[in-house]
């Protein structure tokens, strides 16, 4: 194919980041950027632009914001640059299936996972919940389905025993820049061959709100170990002492000396704070109280002592 492809990009956040710049090493034209409006943000909850917008500000690119996808206006858009490809990465939007079919070639996403495991909107953080030692970062063909297309490219991906879910978030962003510059490789050489999903083997990673990082202390402390590393940065994991509600970001697996209620404070050596759990016990190494900083526990214990008996809920 001897004419760049004309590219329509749709993603939002940091995440999708590298991949938009990697179109720039790429044999082909990014005619426009599609991504979510801005939003409010901090404490000051002034309106931000998503990251994407920023890149495709400095690289120069066209930029529409639409707060649905679903209207004439935005297929009009579309169907009017008549793209050979779309480029979807977490863009945050599902895409009806006339959007899909308007490129020439169809609609590209890249996923966060080895699909068919790992489908839907949380794939980082359920891979290491779950306690799997490798994910990756595959291409494939949209179609009306939740992530069910044919795959074309992938990049496994060891998960490493410290990683968290933002660590892992960091790495795979680049991962996927990787596998779009292949992907579109590919596809000016015609050797792309999509492959069917075997849809029976398929697992699924649901959305996680900010509840579902409670702690439950009934479970292995192997388990809270991943669940902790899972839910960093987002949503969080959380237990409450009394009223308090206290953010856990780091613990290690230790064993119980003695059989305590799971959540209950038990004795261990100065400026620890380990924690019985269904199974061993969770000696907790970063925490944030309400309205606290995020510290080390040996200076979050100088100014909050926690007795051995508190049971954490």
């Amino acid at each position: 194919m001897s004419d760049a492809l004309k590219i329509v990009f749709m993603g939002t956040p940091r995440f999708a980041v590298p991949s938009l710049r990697a179109l720039e090493s790429c044999n082909c034209r990014v005619e426009l950027v599609v991504t979510q409006p801005d939003r409010p943000r901090g404490r000051g909850r002034r309106l931000a632009p998503p990251p994407i917008k920023e890149a495709a500000i400095e690289m120069g690119c066209r930029i529409i914001q639409p707060e649905s996808v679903r209207t004439e206006d935005f297929y009009d858009k579309l169907a009017e640059i008549r793209p050979d490809l779309s480029v979807v990465v977490a863009f945050g939007h599902i895409l009806p299936k006339r959007i899909l079919e308007i490129p020439a070639f169809g609609s590209v996403n890249l996923h966060a996972s080895l699909l068919p495991a790992y489908r839907g909107p949380a794939p980082i953080q359920w891979a290491i919940i779950k306690g799997e030692t490798e994910t990756g970062v595959v291409s494939m063909l949209m179609d009306k389905g939740m992530d069910t297309g044919e795959i074309l490219l992938w990049e496994a991906v060891a998960i490493r025993p410290d990683d968290t879910a933002g660590s892992l978030y960091d790495r795979l962003s680049y991962v996927a820049a990787r596998v779009l510059v292949r992907t579109i490789s590919g596809f000016e050489s015609g050797d792309i061959r999509p492959i069917p999903q075997n849809h029976a083997a398929a697992t699924y990673a649901p959305f996680l709100s900010k509840s579902d990082g409670r702690i439950d202390w009934s479970k292995p402390a192997d388990e809270l170990e991943r669940f902790i590393r899972g839910m960093s940065p987002w949503p969080g994991a959380f237990t409450f002492m009394g009223d308090t509600r206290l953010r856990i970001f780091r613990a290690e697996v230790c064993r119980a000396t003695d059989s305590r209620l799971p959540g209950t404070v038990i004795r261990g050596f100065d400026n620890e704070l380990r924690v019985a759990c269904g199974k061993d016990a969770l000696c907790i190494q970063e925490i944030q109280a309400d309205s606290g900083k995020r510290m080390g526990i040996a200076r979050f214990l100088q100014g909050k002592p926690i007795e051995a008996g508190t049971v954490l809920a």
